[in-house]
């Protein structure tokens, strides 16, 4: 059963910030990069429960192709994405994200 999924506004951010960046790189690839968030988050609504634990309930789901992880959190009343994380750079700067 899917549960109702929602995004942080900064991970919203992320995601575009990370698409711009690689369509710099090369163009094209942030539309690569987009779809891959969205691979991810479609497996993350259908096993919410698949990914490892990083703390208390938040999750990382690690991103195909890319150095990123989406960082989530399985609540009652839904998923949450905490923060769109590249995984070499400030690891848990987004706890204080709801």
């Amino acid at each position: 059963m899917r549960r109702l999924l929602s995004i942080h506004e900064a991970a919203e951010a992320e995601i575009n910030e990370a698409a711009d960046f690689y369509d710099i790189e090369s163009p094209g690839l942030g539309s690569v990069f987009i779809d891959e968030i969205q691979r991810a988050i479609g497996n993350i609504s259908e096993f919410p429960e698949a990914a490892s634990l990083v703390r208390g309930r938040v999750r990382k789901r690690l991103i195909a192709k890319f150095p990123y992880s989406l960082v989530y959190s399985v609540r009652p009343d839904g998923i949450r994405i905490l923060a769109v994380a590249h995984q070499k750079r400030r690891p848990f700067y987004w706890r204080g994200r709801r």
